[in-house]
């Protein structure tokens, strides 16, 4: 698991705690959350289901769907808003699992999206956006751009000035998106 901020964090621990079925691991980053408002219970969640977190409104068919996990969910909704100004129908989901994958939700994403984008804070060969890439192939469906860390010795830093370095801020990910969204395929890329 990997929440998007301190709220769900909140609600993986239960999560993680109640389940019985074998070993669970949550996976956060270092740093500060978000500030974002604490419910008053805690939930357990469902083991594999992520969640939508934006959708532009009115859409059965989006341009673009941006897959994201763990603290990448905030800054794809802010690239989500800034593409959707600029005139595209985006869909984000917040994946939440890495294991299992929503195979449901990402697999209907894919449908009902053009183009598909993985956004994660972490190395790229074997992560989240690699599982992706495999559940599509299983299913021929398209290839997806992947955004996250490439394989190489990463330098120290505050968690913003790495994300600003590997191009994980909301600006850099909308300009690389726009970028390869002129292409006709997306390829793995940095």
């Amino acid at each position: 698991m990997a929440p998007k901020d301190e709220n769900e964090l909140r609600h993986m621990v239960k999560t993680g705690l109640e389940y019985r079925k074998g070993p669970i691991s949550v996976r956060f980053p270092r740093g500060e959350g978000y500030g974002v408002k604490l419910d008053s219970e805690l939930k357990t969640l469902t083991i594999g289901k992520g969640e939508i977190v934006f959708q532009s409104a009115d859409v059965t068919k989006f341009d673009l769907g941006i897959i994201a996990i763990g603290n990448m969910v905030y800054p794809a909704i802010e690239t989500a808003k800034t593409l959707q100004a600029a005139g595209l129908k985006v869909k984000v989901i917040n994946a939440r699992f890495v294991k299992p994958l929503d195979e449901k939700l990402i697999l209907e994403t894919a449908d009902t999206c053009e183009k598909l984008v993985t956004i994660e804070e972490n190395v790229l060969q074997g992560g989240f956006g690699s599982a992706v890439l495999e559940l599509l192939n299983d299913h021929e469906s398209k290839p997806v751009l992947r955004l996250g860390i490439p394989d190489e010795f990463v330098t120290h830093g505050s968690q913003a000035e790495l994300q600003d370095l590997y191009g994980l801020t909301p600006e850099k990910i909308t300009q690389k998106i726009l970028e390869k969204i002129k292409q006709p395929v997306f390829s793995a890329s940095k």
